[in-house]
């Protein structure tokens, strides 16, 4: 076995000619960039880029593959250099009994089989070449297109305020979809291991840490390490379900304090709220209050504390280099010239190794990120939390 570092949360900003796919992500986003920045700046073995669906992004996908600068993989999943990519898109699902909407992402193992899925989903979305389409379809005919392709179902940052079913829409994702078909959740930047390990219904689940990157920077700011014979869409699923003595071994995520939705903040003062606190902002009265995943969990949880099953592994808190104080543009630079990627960076270079290219005391901050004990203030209301000195 073998073991890799991956991150399955990307999305495409932009086609390759230039159309609009996730609105809201940065235009350097393009498959193109992606693969680039993830291969040989992150340093990262397996990506999951989210926005496949879109028809451009798979047309520059086949003329890449015509040019010999990716090459589909026998078992799953593309390759670039030494970068597997994991083919994903993301769909919102109405749920008309409880009066939501939440987000979830798919893979498909090849390339037919996501221009199938995109070819179907083209008939239940509005705009087939934007991310994050509402779907016009119940979970039920969702479910038995994943289960017809072979592909995997992740429900997306199950505790986020918007768009997620703990955060939105239900106690317990058992009202919602059939968790038996579903092999992992998506954690989401705000919440960790301990506070999802508070509900008993997730125990059979694999927790999965993914950065959920709008920008090139914001790639693999979340990750895992997947223990795996191969790096290919087979072995990717079977690690997620668990089978054969493929796991994933290790999380890797922000420390929820750093969140944008770790704690309630007042949508009008802005003041960060206390768990304790009822409808209304107990600073300007205000009833308009965004609910922190911290706080959401206080009401949702069956369990007083986490109970972790004996297949969950660690996780490690981590800061990404870039909210390391006094870590800027220059200095990263410096990092990767020396060590070649961020992975290397935080998991391989010794103390002393980086002392000789950025100094001691930015050397220590880097391995004390790197052993989870940054001091961080709390995020909330869509406000990241900050790393302080």
């Amino acid at each position: 076995m073998n073991e890799y570092f991956a991150d399955f949360h990307i999305h495409i900003g932009r086609s390759y000619l230039g159309r609009a796919v996730k609105i809201t992500a940065s235009n350097q986003l393009t498959f193109s960039n992606i693969i680039e920045e993830a291969s040989e700046r992150k340093g990262l073995d397996l990506i999951g880029i989210i926005d496949m669906h879109s028809p451009e992004v798979l047309e520059e996908v086949d003329l890449l593959i015509r040019e010999g600068v990716v090459q589909e993989l026998t078992e799953g999943g593309l390759r670039y250099k030494q970068t597997t990519v994991i083919m994903g898109c993301e769909v919102e699902v109405r749920f008309e009994a409880f009066g939501c909407s939440a987000h979830f992402l798919v893979y498909c193992p090849t390339l037919t089989e996501m221009k199938a899925f995109s070819a179907w989903l083209a008939t239940k979305v509005t705009n087939p070449h934007l991310s994050t389409q509402r779907l016009y379809a119940s979970m039920e005919e969702l479910q038995e297109q994943v289960q017809l392709r072979q592909a995997v179902l992740i429900p997306a940052h199950i505790f986020t305020p918007f768009k997620s079913v703990y955060g939105n829409c239900s106690d317990s994702i058992q009202k919602l979809l059939d968790l038996s078909q579903v092999p992992a959740v998506e954690l989401g930047l705000s919440s960790d291991t301990e506070m999802a390990d508070r509900l008993s219904e997730l125990t059979d689940q694999s927790f999965v840490t993914n950065s959920d990157a709008h920008s090139l920077a914001k790639i693999g700011r979340e990750y895992q390490k997947m223990r795996m014979k191969a790096c290919n869409f087979k072995e990717w699923k079977m690690a997620l379900w668990r089978q054969e003595g493929r796991q994933i071994v290790a999380n890797y995520g922000l420390q929820p304090k750093l969140g944008k939705y770790h704690l309630t903040r007042c949508a009008a003062c802005s003041e960060l709220v206390s768990e304790t606190a009822g409808e209304r902002c107990p600073d300007c009265g205000h009833p308009q209050l965004i609910q922190g995943v911290f706080n959401r969990l206080q009401v949702i949880a069956d369990r007083p504390a986490p109970l972790h099953p004996a297949h969950r592994p660690p996780y490690i808190h981590q800061v990404p280099l870039e909210f390391i104080p006094k870590l800027g543009p220059k200095t990263m630079e410096r990092l990767l010239g020396q060590f070649q990627t961020e992975m290397n960076v935080l998991h391989e270079a010794t103390e002393q190794q980086l002392a000789d290219v950025v100094g001691a005391a930015l050397a220590a901050a880097i391995i004390k990120n790197r052993q989870g004990q940054m001091r961080i203030a709390s995020g909330g209301g869509g406000r990241y939390g900050k790393v302080l000195e």
